[in-house]
């Protein structure tokens, strides 16, 4: 048999939870989605959802933006592509499976990049973070919905006694504000612009990064992926 390589590990775990990802997550997330679709469609443009899974925000951004959709399990982005079809929306300008650590798409490609739920799922969450800066425009803004974990006391040993297993269904429930705050001040190209709590507990946050002008992102692997039009 062969190793399972790290990109795999969300994959298997999505591609379980494609049947019934609406039916758990859908109503548990959705004041999350909305607040973050209100702040992509403050910026406008050309909108990159990373982690599209099952294409849950998509009917909620506003006319004039072109959404492009990617996510890493195969039979979520099935689920997207048939609701897309089935509500007839126009405004999804392509659906791809990818890695959201590799993105294949030309650097400043995109006005906003919004990242729902997906930064504490991916194994190396600081190369995503880098590959979202990489793909934006200067200018332009990162939307991120995530878990902040407790660093201390008891919810924070739960979540560090949790670990072993929610990391087998796809997502950690031990990540402090800390591993943002390094990234952030490790990378001149990126400014915090705000940092709030989503209801209904506070347990998940909203962040918004800016794009600097001065770009210092990671040279990218824009050549990897045709451009964006031949994947509409």
């Amino acid at each position: 048999m062969s190793p399972i390589h790290d990109a795999e590990v969300p994959a298997l775990a999505y591609d379980r939870w494609a049947p019934v990802y609406d039916l758990v997550f859908g109503p548990v997330f959705r004041q999350g989605r909305r607040i973050a679709i209100e702040a992509a469609d403050r910026v406008g443009g050309r909108v990159l959802e990373v982690g599209v899974g099952t294409g849950l925000s998509l009917a909620g951004y506003g006319p004039g933006m072109t959404i492009f959709g990617m996510d890493i399990s195969a039979p979520m982005l099935g689920k997207a592509r048939q609701r897309t079809e089935r509500e007839r929306l126009d405004r999804v300008g392509g659906l791809m499976v990818m890695d959201a650590e590799r993105l294949g798409f030309p650097d400043n490609s995109f006005d906003v990049v919004v990242a729902q739920y997906v930064v504490t799922a991916v194994p190396h969450p600081e190369r995503a973070l880098d590959e979202f800066l990489r793909v934006l425009r200067p200018g332009g803004e990162i939307i991120i919905t995530t878990r902040i974990g407790a660093e201390r006391g008891l919810r924070g040993a739960i979540e560090r006694l949790l670990m072993p297993l929610t990391s087998r269904l796809g997502w950690r429930t031990e990540f402090p504000w800390a591993r943002y705050a390094r990234w952030i001040e490790s990378t001149p190209a990126a400014r915090l612009l705000e940092r709030r709590p989503l209801p209904p507990l506070g347990h998940f946050s909203l962040l918004r990064l800016a794009k600097e002008a001065r770009d210092s992102a990671p040279a990218g692997h824009g050549a990897e992926a045709q451009v964006l039009a031949e994947q509409a």
